[in-house]
């Protein structure tokens, strides 16, 4: 989760979102250096008391600044590309979590179990214990097995919500009526929190997400546990 004062990407939980925290620092890498040479250009041209008729015109220069800008943007594309085909693959699933957003609480449905689902809503400030964290733990967590790939439907039953945790690098709408799905591999062992990111009302704030990764022999059990 984020801390105080991060000015930087949350630590990936998955492999998308570390190549996505890659990408960012490429990208920022070249917007540093196309920042540093403009900046050095224009300070250099207005300092400068010469003039140069060969500066004003030349075929040469055009050229240059026309070719540059395209080769900078095909650099920028690829791993784009690349990210974007990547997030949208859904891989052979070993788990189906479907997720229906409500005003102003999650509905989840572990469409591989029977009888397994539950309401998700966010303890109440004067429940909270010292353990856990103001406006982002919730009652009932979802718990899923890291390093599965799981698959992800989300849907609403009343207005737009969006179900988003940012260490997955995962910002899926739910709409009322659809069902969008999405995918994603929980990398280490740990709790993962995330918010609802679409504002749908009063209480758009007071609707978080919790995902509690564990081993796939502590799932099992889990599941027989709420199977009971």
């Amino acid at each position: 989760m984020t801390t105080w004062l991060n000015m930087s990407l949350q630590d990936g939980a998955s492999p998308i979102m570390e190549q996505l925290v890659f990408f960012h620092d490429h990208v920022l890498m070249i917007m540093l250096m196309i920042t540093t040479t403009v900046s050095y250009m224009m300070i250099t041209l207005i300092r400068n008391k010469q003039t140069s008729r060969f500066t004003l015109e030349g075929q040469m220069i055009e050229t240059t600044w026309t070719i540059a800008p395209a080769i900078i943007l095909v650099f920028i594309a690829m791993p784009s590309l690349r990210l974007l085909y990547l997030m949208d693959e859904v891989h052979n699933p070993s788990l189906t979590l479907k997720a229906v957003g409500h005003q102003w609480y999650w509905s989840y449905e572990y469409s591989d179990f029977t009888k397994l689902e539950f309401d998700s809503y966010m303890i109440p400030q004067e429940e909270q214990q010292e353990s856990t964290f103001r406006l982002l733990d919730t009652d009932n967590r979802i718990v899923l097995p890291m390093n599965s790939p799981i698959r992800m439907i989300v849907t609403a039953a009343d207005v737009l919500h969006s179900w988003t945790i940012p260490s997955l690098g995962v910002k899926t709408d739910a709409t009322p009526g659809r069902l969008n799905q999405t995918s994603f591999s929980i990398s280490r062992p740990g709790i993962l929190y995330g918010q609802c990111s679409e504002i749908c009302g009063a209480n758009h704030s007071f609707m978080p997400i919790t995902i509690e990764s564990v081993p796939a022999k502590h799932f099992i059990n889990w599941v027989s546990k709420m199977s009971e």
